[in-house]
């Protein structure tokens, strides 16, 4: 089997940088890190990446669009958005659908379902089971998230009108849950607490987010087994020193993973390192919350869930409401490093390991001997010169 050897750059490991490696990839895995330069022989193919950064690939846990596609945009969407995540170094994401009804969220989860059996791409980031920012939150703390498509789970029964119940959403869930990575849900809504128990049991990861909750509703959510927390303080109740709120029991418990938005706008810089001081980043999973308006320019124009958006600092619905970033994963990491003052390796830890190891993928989120090759060089302002998905170069700058 060909080699490709990645030499000249520095690797940043779990656990520190080394320089003077050189990275030898067969097929999609990493099966050796040499001591110096190779030489290369025939059918082997090495690569100059001299004054780079070797990371792993970024793994983004809550991204519903980029480059003008929202992944609710229809046939194709999906894989539009995968196709075009590579170019700021993202090799795999989980699809991420706001509440909407039953038949849009049936052929998400259908389109999900294909791309994740389809064989590898180079040039489209790994498609995960599906992030839903589901019907199950707290009207309160919707945000973009639209109130005609929000349901109580306690409410089993069929609406009078015609709409969508409840139970409509939990038989499209419970059809395709091999498809489904994660589900946000509001715990202190009617219904709520009982419905991650049953999740949990049907081996779903339940996130707590767009939320209300007390303190003490947070704990007992935990206690009911949820393990991921969705766009920490974002559309939370407010964490005060007599209040600490959902927020506070996701940061004093070590039960639970949080998911920050590193934008520098969603969070500030400072709380960005409150949180990761107290999670520690083997528990911190940093993400864009991106939209389709991701990667366009200032003032474009995109949609969410077939809401009309508007590119700025985030993306904005009409009447003003923040409806997610604009983000991509390498500007989240030039954010860990250069706005809050964390060093690369920690940076790769909240960017790629800990969503790696929270969602269970063996083998990704490391640069190892005998670790998936997905890889994202970056240059000597951490912009990306190139992104590697299974060994094969999706990704490149071109001179």
């Amino acid at each position: 089997m060909a080699r490709t050897f990645l030499t000249g750059g520095s690797l940043v490991l779990a656990d520190r940088i080394v320089g003077g490696q050189t990275l030898v990839i067969e097929g999609e895995r990493i099966v050796e890190i040499a001591g110096g330069p190779r030489a290369v022989t025939a059918g082997e193919t090495r690569v100059d990446v001299s004054g780079c950064l070797v990371v792993p690939g970024f793994i983004d846990v809550h991204v519903h669009g980029a480059a003008g596609t929202d992944v609710l945009d229809g046939p194709g969407a999906v894989a539009a958005v995968a196709a075009a995540l590579p170019r700021w170094g993202v090799t795999a994401f989980c699809p991420t659908s706001i509440a909407c009804a039953p038949a849009a969220l049936e052929a998400f989860l259908d389109a999900v379902g294909r791309l994740r059996a389809a064989p590898v791409s180079s040039g489209r980031a790994r498609v995960l089971p599906a992030h839903l920012e589901s019907n199950f939150l707290n009207p309160e703390f919707r945000g973009a998230q639209p109130a005609a498509c929000l349901r109580v789970p306690a409410t089993t029964a069929a609406a009078a009108d015609g709409e969508f119940s409840s139970a409509d959403i939990l038989r499209v869930v419970d059809g395709r849950k091999a498809d489904v990575g994660i589900f946000t849900l509001a715990p202190e809504i009617d219904g709520g607490l009982a419905l991650t128990r049953s999740l949990v049991a049907a081996g779903v990861r339940v996130s707590l987010g767009h939320s209300g909750a007390t303190f003490e509703e947070g704990e007992a959510a935990i206690a009911a087994g949820a393990r991921h927390a969705t766009h920490l303080f974002n559309r939370m109740r407010p964490m005060t020193h007599r209040e600490p709120g959902l927020a506070g029991a996701v940061l004093a418990s070590e039960d639970i993973a949080a998911e920050l938005i590193c934008d520098g706008c969603h969070v500030h810089a400072a709380m960005l390192r409150v949180a990761i001081a107290a999670k520690q980043p083997s528990r911190i999973m940093a993400i864009t919350d991106g939209t389709a308006g991701s990667g366009l320019p200032t003032g474009s124009r995109a949609t969410l869930g077939g809401q009309a958006i508007t590119v700025g600092d985030v993306a904005r619905l009409a009447d003003g409401t923040t409806a997610g970033s604009v983000a991509t994963m390498d500007r989240v990491f030039r954010c860990l490093v250069g706005d809050c003052g964390f060093d690369v390796v920690q940076a790769a830890h909240m960017t790629s390991t800990t969503p790696a190891r929270e969602l269970g993928l063996l083998g990704h989120g490391v640069i190892a001997v005998g670790a998936v090759a997905d890889l994202v060089v970056l240059g000597s302002r951490l912009e990306v010169v190139s992104t590697w998905i299974g060994g094969v170069q999706g990704f490149t700058v071109q001179p």
